[in-house]
């Protein structure tokens, strides 16, 4: 089958197929969640949250943080 010539909504359908044949019902969903993108405006909020840090100085306050920070602990799954 050659993909070029479906629509949109036919790879959709058959991608999805492709996905619960694989992962199954839940692990298609997962991966569908996972792959949306997102909303809203990236940069304005990089601004916002980590205003004139270089890269330097935000991985230097992430090790620092890492340090202090209490090991996290794993919710048990349901």
């Amino acid at each position: 089958m050659k993909s070029e010539r479906l629509t949109d909504a036919q790879v959709r359908a058959l991608g999805w197929e492709a996905l619960v044949e694989k992962l199954g019902p839940t692990g298609a969903l997962r991966f569908s969640i996972q792959t949306q993108g997102g909303h809203g405006d990236y940069v304005q909020w990089r601004h916002r949250t980590l205003g004139t840090l270089s890269v330097d100085q935000l991985l230097a306050r992430m090790r620092s943080s890492s340090k202090t920070a209490r090991p996290r602990t794993r919710r048990k799954q349901r």
